[in-house]
Order: C-alpha cells, then sequence, then structure tokens
C-alpha cells in the first residue's frame, strides 16, 4: 500500500490517543473516537472536488419515497436507487460519466480505520457521499447490496453530531444508541458485517467547519 504511505504518516504522531479512544462496539466491530481529525484539512477540500463533479442529489427508492439524505458518490462504483431498486452503478446517472476518482486521503483514511479495527489489506472502490441536515435520518437497514461481505464497513461522520444506531440480525433487534461527533469513524465487519444500523433525525446545530449539516462518508468493497 505504498500510495498511502504519505497520509499514514500524518497518523503516527496520533496512534497512543487514538488507540485509548477506540471502543469496541461488537465483536468485530469498534468506535475510532477522533481518528479523522488528523486529516480533516486534507479531507474537506477533497469532499468538495468530488461534489463539484458529482453534486448531492435526493435519490427515489424502489417504494416511491425521496430520501431526505442528499447522496452522491466516489470511487469505481457508486450507490445508487430509484423505481428498478438498489444497486451499485459505475457511472453517476446524472451526468452519465464515471463517477470521480476516490481520493487518495479518502482512501488511505478507510485503510488505516479499517485495519485498527483488525481488517488488513481493505481498499475501498466505493464511497457513499451522505449529506444531513437537521431533521434528514436513516432508517435501519443492513449494507447487503455488495457482491460479497468479506470487507468490512467503514463510516466516517463530519459535521453536527448524530445518534447512530447499531442493532442486530433483525430489524426488531435491540439497538445500541451511539454519539457520533465530527472526525469519528465506526468499523464493522466479519461476524457483525450484517448488523442492522441506522441514524436517528439530526438535532439543529452548527458546526464550525460545515454549518447546519453532518457528512457521512461511508467506504465499502462493493465488487
Amino acid at each position: 500500500m505504498a500510495m498511502f504511505s504519505t497520509t499514514f504518516d500524518l497518523f503516527a504522531d496520533h496512534e497512543p490517543e487514538q488507540q485509548a479512544r477506540a471502543e469496541q462496539i461488537g465483536e468485530q466491530s469498534w468506535l475510532l473516537r477522533g481518528f479523522a481529525l488528523p486529516i480533516v484539512d486534507q479531507l474537506l477540500p477533497a469532499l468538495d472536488v468530488v461534489l463539484a463533479a458529482s453534486p448531492l442529489r435526493h435519490m427515489v427508492t424502489p417504494g416511491g419515497f425521496s430520501m431526505s439524505v442528499g447522496t452522491s458518490s466516489c470511487g469505481d462504483w457508486g450507490w445508487i436507487t430509484d423505481r428498478s431498486g438498489y444497486r451499485y452503478s459505475a457511472v453517476d446517472p446524472l451526468s452519465g460519466q464515471p463517477w470521480p476518482q476516490m481520493p487518495t486521503s479518502f482512501a488511505a483514511l478507510a485503510h488505516s480505520a479499517a485495519e485498527r479495527a483488525g481488517f488488513s489489506d481493505f481498499t475501498a472502490d466505493s464511497c457513499l457521499i451522505n449529506r444531513y441536515v437537521p431533521g434528514a435520518k436513516m432508517s435501519l437497514h443492513q449494507d447487503k447490496d455488495e457482491k460479497d461481505y468479506a470487507a468490512p464497513i467503514v463510516s466516517l461522520s463530519l459535521g453536527l453530531p448524530a445518534m447512530f444506531l447499531f442493532g442486530g440480525f433483525a430489524r426488531s433487534d435491540k439497538t445500541r444508541r451511539i454519539p457520533l461527533l465530527h472526525g469519528d469513524l465506526v468499523v464493522w465487519g466479519g461476524v457483525d458485517r450484517l448488523r442492522y444500523h441506522g441514524v436517528l433525525p439530526i438535532k439543529q446545530g452548527q458546526h464550525p467547519r460545515l454549518g447546519e449539516q453532518r457528512i457521512n462518508l461511508t467506504f465499502r468493497v462493493a465488487r
């Protein structure tokens, strides 16, 4: 993974602090508090470039409902939904062009977080970008549109706080409520890969860097 070496160097001085702030939330699931903070100044400009090429949009679910979150993607594959179903596409349906390339800082962060959680050799080929404004939410769901479930899910929170719901393997299972702050990552995989998860409605607020919004980057291996 030589291509990530420069970005990994940025984490070196922070490793002890991050290890102290890591919390195991499942057999193979970890909350990494503040893990992305050392490279936020790289992540945000890169995000702006991606969204300039593939703007956020409110996609329609197979049931005909408009999602409350604005979505976009980068990487080889982008997650999309419409009346035909949930799936991955190599092409942005708005532009008819391939999704923007995944920024090196994104890929490096996802790899490092997965490694910290015990998943070595994680190389994401898809990054789903979700924008939450106050009131937006994500219902309980499983990430199961990928080709297989060998790779973990790596999820980064930026901006306004969120209350993350982390459940079991049935929608009716009890969920744990986990507050997520700017720079936090959650990584789950292995025996936990198909746990239900979601986000409660975002509360009104003002983040000093991102204003009235929460940005979630979800890294996956789609194919």
